[in-house]
């Protein structure tokens, strides 16, 4: 137990350091080669802080614990959504791009949907089990192949929506090969962070009897999202809220397409007890994401929509905590 307190301490530490590190280089980067903030959140960034949620999917898939594996998934992207959105704007009201709102955020609902789909097969071919099979883990590849074509070939046209303020101004003067050594570097502690918290928090989670599909939802999904949290709110620390949103999208992406289709052609996943539940308030949460965007607040979650978020996410806790 002492051991896992220490992991769990140490590696809230690393993915904290880390972040900074990641945000300042990765920003340095963009100021220097002319791409915006939000393009690299949407690359770069994602894919960093999504390295946790791969390592853990795929190896537990391997190791014969798919609850773990696909919990890990939903979980994380429902805790991007309302933990990590929510409580970035509470921080600091996130304003996002038009194009955001008419390219990436539809992508990420069409990202959810699919895995909506994908969950319920079993009940659509009358079957007893909903699996993610080879074929369906190369589809989603395929998807994210489309994501990332797209992405790159509408890079020229994006530029950042913030004013240069002069911290973001003397990140930018970074040499490239100093800049590149912060992002490698916080990559490497949110990786190894990520890890240890996991490690340390499903430890005392597997001391208490808690199943692995619970574990996935609740502790392996916010520790491996943990990077996402700490990027995103010094993101938006610093003024940066295109990256704050760009790695929260990117993130989804990723982790829909690219992890859970990696992790399925390596090993076929059954969705076991991540039920319509778990799915729908994916779903859900990322109708509310686009909603806030279109409907209120002209392109920008504020303060108390941001407040709603994190509420959302306590009660989803609370449930699954309760149905345990």
């Amino acid at each position: 137990m002492i051991l896992d307190i220490v992991y769990l301490v140490a590696g809230l530490v690393l993915i904290l350091v880390g972040a900074n590190a990641l945000t300042d280089g990765a920003s340095a980067l963009a100021r220097r080669f002319g791409i915006s903030d939000l393009v690299v959140g949407l690359t770069v960034v994602a894919f960093g802080t999504s390295t946790p949620e791969l390592v853990i999917s795929v190896l537990s898939a391997a190791k014969g614990n798919p609850g773990l594996a696909i919990g890990n998934i939903v979980g994380s992207n429902i805790f991007n959504i309302l933990a990590i959105i929510g409580i970035t704007a509470m921080v600091r009201p996130i304003v996002i791009e038009r194009s955001v709102m008419t390219r990436e955020v539809p992508m990420v609902l069409i990202s959810s949907l699919v895995i909506l789909i994908m969950g319920n097969t079993g009940l659509l071919d009358g079957e007893s089990a909903s699996v993610l099979s080879r074929a369906d883990g190369l589809l989603l590849l395929m998807f994210f192949g489309i994501f990332m074509w797209y992405t790159f070939a509408t890079a020229k046209s994006a530029t950042p929506d913030e004013p240069v303020g002069t911290n973001a101004a003397g990140k930018g003067q970074f040499r490239p090969l100093k800049a590149v050594m912060w992002v490698i570097g916080g990559l490497a502690m949110l990786v190894v962070g990520g890890d240890r918290f996991v490690a340390g928090a499903s430890g005392i989670a597997s001391m208490l009897g808690i199943s692995d599909a619970v574990i996935g939802l609740t502790i392996a999904a916010a520790g491996s999202s943990l990077p996402e949290l700490a990027t995103s709110i010094v993101a938006a620390r610093k003024g940066r809220t295109s990256m704050a949103v760009g790695n929260v999208i990117g993130s989804n992406i990723f982790n829909i397409f690219f992890v859970l289709g990696t992790t399925a052609t390596v090993h076929p996943v059954a969705f076991g007890t991540i039920g319509n539940t778990d799915l729908l308030t994916l779903t859900g949460a990322s109708v509310m994401f686009l909603a806030c965007g279109w409907l209120f607040g002209k392109r920008t979650i504020t303060r108390a929509e941001g407040t709603v978020f994190a509420l959302c996410y306590v009660a989803y806790i609370t449930y699954l905590v309760a149905n345990a």
